[in-house]
């Protein structure tokens, strides 16, 4: 089991040094990763669910931030949670990435996507709600099959909502071969979507155990269909802070790979205590080793 760390913006803020702080004192702690989320534009009345998001939270860009928490750390690997894909172009984003994992020296690891969830930030950046699964699925094959792939001869690509003709993109990410990309959300089509064309899924928190279970099983058969090995696929889940070494024992159990837990306070010294306190919990300093 791997362990990581969640920065939530708009419950932690976004002054530099506590987003610094917290990420040095994770790595400190022997956390494998640190995930941030991503909003581009609130409005009044957008609801998550039942919960209404407060308009004026701040949620900082997440590749921005990662590429600050880079700058200062230097085993942690970098991780969104999710990003919200279909409103990325994906020739300007595979820059963005590839950028961000060569000066981090390999670190640009655990980016996860999603759909979004809010209509008035789909249409604030023209894109048609109602299509962004597929806008979705074309873009992560644009990522993967074409610009982190391509070589001097360029790429080409006729699909329905993005077409080039012989582009290349450099620098390619370290090693050469395309980022792992992981896919978010809580519906089957999103269990669908992270088998046939992710490496690894990473579902919301409210589903219950059967609903579960079955997503991944959805998940591994899209794996299976396409191709892919389904034995090497991830399967990442949000845990709390305080969880006992019995229930991280049962996520195992269902086949997890990595749980993702967050500080439950603002308050820095709080937030280091409780990162602390859970890393001794599972020994984490001794597991990188």
């Amino acid at each position: 089991m791997r362990f990581a760390v969640s920065y939530s913006t708009p419950f932690f803020g976004v002054d530099p040094d506590r987003l610094i702080g917290y990420a040095q004192h994770a790595e400190r702690c022997g956390f494998e990763a640190i995930y941030l989320p991503e909003h581009i534009a609130l409005y009044p009345g957008a609801t998550v669910g039942p919960m209404e998001i407060t308009p004026t939270v701040p949620f900082a860009d997440p590749l921005d931030a990662l590429g600050f928490v880079a700058a200062a750390t230097e085993r942690i690997l970098l991780g969104t949670a999710v990003l919200l894909l279909p409103y990325h172009h994906p020739v300007v984003l595979a820059k963005r990435l590839a950028t961000i994992d060569v000066l981090s020296k390999g670190r640009m690891r655990l980016l996860t996507v999603g759909l979004g969830t809010l209509p008035g930030e789909a249409r604030a950046v023209g894109v048609d709600f109602t299509s962004r699964g597929r806008r979705a699925d074309e873009a992560i094959d644009v990522l993967r099959l074409l610009l982190w792939s391509g070589d001097a001869e360029g790429v080409s690509f006729d699909g329905e909502f993005f077409r080039f003709d012989n582009l290349c993109s450099y620098p390619k990410p370290v090693g050469g071969e395309p980022l792992p990309i992981h896919v978010g959300g809580s519906s089957r089509a999103a269990a669908r979507r992270a088998g046939a064309r992710g490496d690894g899924y990473f579902p919301g928190g409210l589903l219950g155990p059967a609903e579960r279970a079955d997503q991944l099983a959805i998940a591994h058969a899209a794996a299976e269909a396409a191709g892919r090995d389904p034995g090497a696929f991830e399967y990442t889940r949000w845990g709390s802070i305080d969880m006992p070494v019995e229930r991280v024992q049962g996520l195992a159990d269902q086949g997890v790979t990595r749980i993702v837990v967050s500080a439950s306070t603002g308050d820095p010294e709080r937030a280091r205590d409780e990162l602390s306190a859970f890393a001794e919990r599972f020994d984490l300093a001794n597991a990188r080793k």
